[in-house]
């Protein structure tokens, strides 16, 4: 029988909640156990994907074209068990579920409430994820509690257990111990109110997982223990890491965390873990042989949870590559001034990452002239591949005014535009399924966004290919406009590489410059397919030309 860990979170927001509970799957995982994912979202969008990634940060994107939260990213990175759209659930998709099932009359006239209805709903999906071959679900609840809108969440968890039978559900709070520096002293208050309100929904938490700034005194964690009803043993402290994210698994396995849950739900998995590749990941943290600089300019390049998988990414090429990645961050409209051009001239290596609009634009394209000329590795992602485009068919193609209709509807060479629905022999542009929830978001000209995992055919002798070590490959895509198709030989006798496309070359996934130390552009996400145990090949051989770079670049002793 499928058992259940239900993860909360209390007192502030931005605990870390996802990496907590991406690091229990993973030391889950170390047992031998089968793991599943699952975010309940409390807030009314259907999904992240219309939201701004300065309110919410990046729109994670799955295998099956799903646009969700970012913690699905840690998840990903984390552990092993496939997600799909079950393992993202929001309240606004809760809600249009109960709502088109009233609309069909499925309610046979009752009175539609939160309770059942909606809990009943919400115990639908997280049951969802159960099966034969799955030894634990793992559900993380976000917002924090005592938000009014993550009350019918938890109201299900509570309920889950009577259903379930509480020998097969955990429930594990992450809650605050901050320090007073005034009063040089930890303050434990905060959890006892935040577990003071779970109490008062119905929810005894078996478990509490303290983050904090400083060690939790035994006394303090008996005081914890005593006032909150749990076993001093169940309290454990999850300090700050000082090197990586990637030590929040390690520090719980050193609390004999896995093992209380394991003791806890009556789990058989392997007695002793397997974390030899986890250790072997510190230890490349802590002993790089190298250090170079990325410049990664972008529109929300200040707000840092809007690459979070680019940034991830980086740090596993840094890891593969025994690599120190320190990251410049420069917000693409103040490229105009001198001194961060000079930052941008100085980098071992500059990245452009994806995203929407036209602000910062000309920034962006000065960005790519600089790598350009001066033979700095250049990483374009998404929207960083289609200003690559622009950039080129400016400066060298000679086709002066160049842009993208998504920016210029009257340019006289719009290099990126949008294409028929039908371009290439599948799919190409849906959004997830074109499922009910996601109907009502389309958009210009009745295009969707091109989303999830999509088969690229790679060129022969390219730089990609050589990277990949394959001719075939897939990605997963989250873009609506397009290279060109009527440009392919303009920019290519200009000396632009098409070296990926559609299986049936019609959509154009990979540029490159033949003649640059290390230029790749890409219209996919590779970003988010990269753990810290395989780095992704395209991050991966960018980071070792950055590295060849700045070998090159020191004086010789």
């Amino acid at each position: 029988m499928t058992k259940h860990i239900f993860i909360t979170g209390g007192v502030v927001s931005s605990l870390g909640k996802g990496l907590t509970s991406a690091s229990i799957g993973m030391l889950l995982e170390s047992h031998g156990l089968s793991v599943r994912m699952q975010k309940l979202d409390p807030y009314l969008n259907v999904d992240p994907g219309t939201m701004s990634p300065f309110q919410h940060g990046e729109v994670y994107v799955l295998n099956d074209g799903s646009e969700t939260d970012l913690d699905l990213g840690h998840y990903e990175r984390f552990t092993n068990g496939p997600l799909t759209r079950n393992s993202s659930w929001t309240t606004g998709k809760i809600y249009l579920n109960v709502i088109d099932r009233e609309r069909r009359g499925e309610y046979q006239g009752k009175t539609v409430q939160v309770v059942p209805h909606v809990t009943n709903e919400i115990k639908r999906v997280i049951r969802s994820l159960e099966a034969d071959d799955v030894d634990v679900v793992i559900t993380e609840i976000g917002g924090t509690v005592g938000d009014i809108e993550g009350l019918p969440f938890l109201e299900a968890i509570r309920q889950f257990s009577l259903d379930a039978g509480k020998e097969n559900c955990v429930y594990v709070h992450l809650t605050l111990v901050p320090f007073l520096k005034a009063a040089r002293e930890l303050k434990t208050k905060p959890t006892q109110h935040s577990v003071g309100q779970l109490r008062e929904i119905g929810i005894q938490p078996d478990f509490l997982i303290c983050r904090t700034e400083q060690p939790i005194t035994r006394e303090e964690i008996d005081k914890i223990a005593l006032f909150c009803n749990v076993p001093s043993s169940h309290v454990v402290e999850e300090r700050d890491c000082e090197l990586s994210i990637y030590e929040v698994p390690i520090a719980l396995a050193d609390h004999g965390f896995d093992r209380l849950i394991l003791e806890q739900l009556r789990l058989k998995g392997r007695i002793e873990p397997d974390l030899s590749h986890w250790y072997d990941i510190l230890q490349r943290l802590k002993t790089p042989e190298h250090q170079v600089t990325i410049a990664v300019v972008g529109k929300y390049a200040k707000h840092r949870d809007a690459y979070k998988s680019v940034y991830e990414a980086l740090d596993h090429a840094g890891i593969s590559n025994r690599t120190k990645i320190r990251i410049e961050r420069i917000p693409s409209d103040r490229l105009d001034r001198k001194e961060t051009q000079e930052i941008i001239r100085s980098a071992d290596g500059i990245l452009l990452p994806g995203g929407f609009g036209e602000r910062g634009s000309e920034g962006k394209i000065e960005a790519i002239r600089i790598a350009r000329e001066n033979g700095i590795p250049f990483f374009g992602i998404c929207l960083g591949m289609q200003y690559a485009v622009i950039e080129f068919a400016r400066n060298v193609a000679g086709l002066e005014g160049a842009n993208s209709t998504e920016f210029d509807t009257e340019t006289p060479y719009p290099v990126i535009t949008l294409l028929p629905e039908q371009t290439s022999g599948e799919e190409t542009m849906n959004r997830g399924q074109n499922s009910p929830e996601v109907r009502s978001l389309k958009s210009e000209a009745n295009h969707l966004l091109r989303l999830g995992v999509k088969p690229t055919a790679l060129r022969e002798g390219s730089r990609a290919a050589g990277e990949y070590g394959k001719l075939e490959i897939a990605e997963r895509h989250r873009h609506r406009y397009e290279f060109n198709p009527d440009f392919r030989d303009a920019l290519g006798k200009a000396g632009l590489l098409i070296a990926g496309t559609s299986p049936d070359d019609k959509l154009v996934d990979v540029i490159e410059l033949p003649l640059h130390p290390w230029f790749v552009a890409v219209q996919f996400h590779p970003e988010f397919c990269s753990q810290p145990t395989r780095a992704h090949p395209l991050f991966d051989g960018f980071v070792a030309a950055t590295v060849s770079r700045r070998e090159k670049s020191e004086p010789q002793h």
